[in-house]
């Protein structure tokens, strides 16, 4: 006997109506005889699992899903793979490097040392650098120098980029990434601290390209901008920080079409990366965000090679490239997605 009804069984909906199926079965069954064997078969209708029989609405529904995540993995897999990155290039190459003493900045120093480039390096500390600069002779680099230098004093950038002119009689190079910040919180938008965090984050950086500008048009060389998601997508609780990130953002990609304009072969990259890998940024954040830092070897070695094969932007980790393609899209993230990074009663107390 074939029936079908609604509802209460287990089958695929389609529709609103359920799939039914014809099954042998038992007592109370249709006779129905076999075409090839002229034998009886006993069949009864029973619905079929919703995993026997799919719904055919469902079939191009995930294939469209399968095909679009396979698209844009394909297209990501492109991007990165294309990669003809030289360590040789670097061999002899002079560079000048802030914020050396630590973190990013310190790994790229060492990676730097074994490639074999010639190196003036500058941080805030000292006793920190001349660390940094022993352990980098010892890893090959034929020149190294430094030069201690507070990039919050309006004369430190000029004096640095000019020692580095006079030790290395030009530059192929120019890496920009130190950082200053305070203790994340509603303390740092005072207006004295927004403006010394604009003076270390973005107006030191703009004094030091100026100034190297020159010899990195004589060489063909590069600038190498180390900057900040928080320059790309803004988030809670560091407003003057992210200021001075978008500031760079703004201030180099506008540096960058100039100088195609005037026909000027020096590449400007780009770096975005997470939270730096160091005690300093760290502490300054501790108990406010649930974001785990960057690995310093790998975020610097990913700082390198856009460098060497002057490309426009690198994202470190790669996901942050996805990340800010989506802000074009949904340029108002809900609340409920900035919590999940964020302790939001910690970072209001600080």
């Amino acid at each position: 006997m074939e029936r079908a009804e609604k509802g209460g069984g287990r089958g695929c909906r389609c529709g609103g109506l359920d799939r039914w199926w014809l099954w042998r079965g038992g007592r109370g069954s249709k006779a129905v005889a076999s075409p090839n064997t002229h034998q009886t078969r006993w069949l009864w209708a029973r619905p079929v699992p919703a995993t026997s029989v799919p719904c055919p609405s469902a079939g191009p529904q995930r294939t469209m899903k399968v095909l679009l995540l396979t698209g844009l993995g394909a297209l990501f897999f492109a991007y990165y793979w294309d990669d003809n990155f030289d360590p040789a290039s670097l061999q002899g190459a002079r560079v000048l490097l802030t914020g050396a003493s630590a973190g990013v900045g310190e790994e790229l120093a060492y990676h730097y040392a074994r490639l074999g480039s010639h190196l003036v390096l500058t941080a805030h500390t000292e006793a920190l650098l001349q660390k940094v600069v022993g352990n980098c002779r010892k890893l090959g680099a034929p020149k190294v120098f430094y030069i201690a230098a507070d990039m919050a004093s309006p004369e430190a950038p000029e004096s640095v980029v000019q020692f580095a002119l006079d030790k290395l009689g030009g530059l192929d190079y120019l890496v920009l990434n130190h950082i200053g910040g305070v203790p994340a919180g509603t303390r740092a938008r005072t207006p004295q601290a927004t403006r010394w965090l604009m003076q270390v984050n973005f107006l030191s950086y703009v004094q030091l390209t100026s100034r190297a500008l020159p010899s990195l048009t004589d060489s063909k060389g590069s600038l190498v901008v180390v900057s900040s998601l928080l320059g790309r997508v803004p988030t809670s609780f560091s407003t003057p920080y992210s200021a001075a990130k978008f500031a760079l953002d703004g201030f180099f990609g506008s540096l960058r079409r100039e100088l195609d304009v005037q026909d000027v072969n020096v590449a400007i990259t780009m770096c975005v990366l997470g939270l730096r890998d160091r005690a300093s940024a760290a502490e300054a954040v501790r108990g406010v965000t649930r974001v785990k830092a960057a690995p310093g070897p790998k975020a610097a070695l990913a700082v390198i090679r856009g460098g060497a094969t002057r490309a426009a932007g690198v994202f470190y980790p790669w996901r942050f490239h996805l990340l800010c393609l989506l802000r074009r899209w949904l340029p108002r993230p809900r609340a409920w997605f900035i919590r999940q990074d964020l302790n939001v009663t910690a970072a209001a107390a600080a």
